[in-house]
């Protein structure tokens, strides 16, 4: 008669074939994959993390230009000790909620916000945290009407010439001119399975191809992993996510952002205005740079 499994000889291969599977799951392939794995519903978006890793945060609403814009939340809050201002993209759950937070795409007067709350950072010498994840500016013709692209690029300069520390952290989507909006940092984190491009690769297939059906080959082609991009300079740091993704453990997520986001700030926080500005001019003049080698 064959020797039966023990209780607890079951249990440890239950084990060894969960971790198995969790090892799996976490192996994701094609940059398409982690394209809708950023994009994935449940993903924790920014006032998820804003609930989990700050405390007594202070929301700040309007452009006091045209009106307040859900799309981008803004406001004061504490973390680890630290006055700091917080900003972030935010995604909506269900239909009424994405239809209030336009999907997460800004209109200008919520760069303008931002702009606002940046300059008050700056007034009261407080750390500024991002927050990026969307697909792209709002491209409507009110929202070009209202200077859609003037907003993003007076952003982008007046982000250059902060004397207060910035971190960015791209926690889902970084889509083109809406993620950088938000996105001229000192230090640039980015979860694994957070994307960060020029362009969607829906919108490359679509210029390139004029379908839809190439959006896998552009997704590689357009390198807008998290690993590329490391690669390509154009992000400092990489944050892991929960076995699996981040949209499958929130708490989990905070935890691991928390890890890095706190020792990134505390590096930054010893400098002065004068070197915060020339670290993060010569950081994105370093972005692109290529070398000529002589055969």
């Amino acid at each position: 008669m064959p020797d039966q499994e023990t209780p607890q000889s079951e249990l440890d291969r239950l084990r060894v074939e969960i971790q198995r599977l969790r090892d799996e799951n976490q192996q994701v392939g094609s940059a398409w994959q982690r394209t809708l794995l950023a994009r994935h519903e449940q993903r924790p978006y920014s006032l998820d993390y804003i609930e989990r890793l700050f405390k007594n945060f202070s929301e700040i609403h309007g452009d006091r230009r045209f009106s307040d814009d859900p799309a981008i939340v803004a406001g004061m809050a504490d973390y680890h000790g630290h006055k700091v201002m917080v900003i972030g993209q935010q995604k909506g759950r269900d239909l009424k909620q994405r239809q209030y937070r336009n999907f997460g795409c800004a209109q200008p007067e919520g760069y303008r916000k931002a702009l606002r709350a940046m300059r008050l950072a700056e007034k009261f010498r407080r750390p500024i945290l991002t927050l990026v994840d969307t697909p792209g500016a709002y491209p409507s013709i009110g929202a070009e009407e209202r200077g859609q692209a003037e907003a993003i690029a007076y952003n982008l300069r007046e982000m250059a010439k902060l004397t207060v520390p910035v971190v960015v952290t791209v926690i889902g989507e970084g889509g083109s001119g809406g993620a950088l909006g938000i996105a001229v940092g000192n230090h640039v984190l980015m979860l694994e399975n957070a994307i960060y491009s020029v362009i969607s690769p829906e919108g490359c297939s679509a210029i390139l191809w004029k379908d839809q059906e190439h959006v896998e080959a552009m997704a590689n082609a357009l390198r807008i992993t998290a690993r590329d991009l490391l690669g390509l300079g154009v992000i400092d740091e990489i944050v892991d996510e929960p076995p699996g993704g981040a949209h499958l453990n929130h708490d989990g997520a905070a935890q691991l952002l928390d890890a890095s986001l706190e020792p990134a700030l505390e590096r930054l926080i010893s400098m002065s205005g004068e070197e915060l500005r020339e670290a993060r001019y010569q950081k994105f003049r370093r972005m692109g740079a290529v070398e000529s080698l002589q055969s």
